[in-house]
């Protein structure tokens, strides 16, 4: 299932992308792929309206066309997209992409496995009670995964001499920026860790590192 699932989102994202070249994100493309001892980061862009960025299972990067509308617009800096790209990059050097997927094959029969035991003791709830329990542990290791990639990116970010300000600065733009105005789910059903959360995450790694 997580092969045919790698093999279908490739396709995707091959006929729906392109290769990112702006001379605004050169440099700090640049400055990332020195402090990473790379020659280049490559970026990709997916054609697509919603504001995001991902790393696919086979590790490439890609920026959608709705952030990248967002650059153009001046409404986010090439610093603060650098600090989207940084993210994902320490989704692909913790495996999250692929975990995920697996996990989600494995969260599926869990569901399946769940809803028919619980089925047995609570006919009607059985199925819901299963669901619930399934998507809270995704959530939980979904958050567990943000926070990894964040500090990573912080890392980076410091390392290429851009810092966090750009990081923290995006995620005060970024329920404004995705036109989120829907009541917040409860914490631990959500993908993402609450924003405030993670800017204070941000600033305990700076502290811990004793980076200002």
């Amino acid at each position: 299932m997580w092969q045919f699932s790698a093999r279908n989102l490739a396709r995707q994202l091959n006929t729906k992308s392109h290769r990112l070249r702006d001379p605004g994100l050169d440099p700090v493309l640049s400055r990332m792929a020195a402090a990473l001892g790379l020659p280049e980061v490559p970026v990709h862009v997916y054609q697509v309206a919603p504001v995001n960025g991902l790393a696919a299972p086979d590790g490439r990067i890609f920026l959608t066309e709705g952030f990248m509308n967002l650059y153009r617009r001046g409404e986010v800096s090439a610093e603060e997209l650098a600090s989207v790209i940084a993210h994902e990059l320490g989704h692909v050097a913790h495996g999250h992409t692929r975990r995920r997927m697996i996990d989600f094959s494995g969260q599926n029969a869990l569901k399946v496995v769940l809803g028919s035991l619980l089925g047995r003791v609570i006919p009607i709830a059985g199925g819901w009670i299963a669901h619930m329990i399934a998507t809270t542990l995704a959530a939980r290791m979904s958050q567990r995964d943000e926070y990894e990639a964040d500090e990573y990116a912080s890392a980076l970010l410091i390392k290429a001499g851009i810092g966090t300000g750009p990081q923290i600065s995006l995620f005060q733009k970024l329920d404004r920026l995705t036109g989120g105005t829907a009541l917040p789910a409860p914490a631990w059903l959500t993908s993402h860790p609450a924003t405030d959360a993670r800017i204070r995450a941000i600033e305990a790694s700076c502290k811990r590192w004793n980076v200002a």
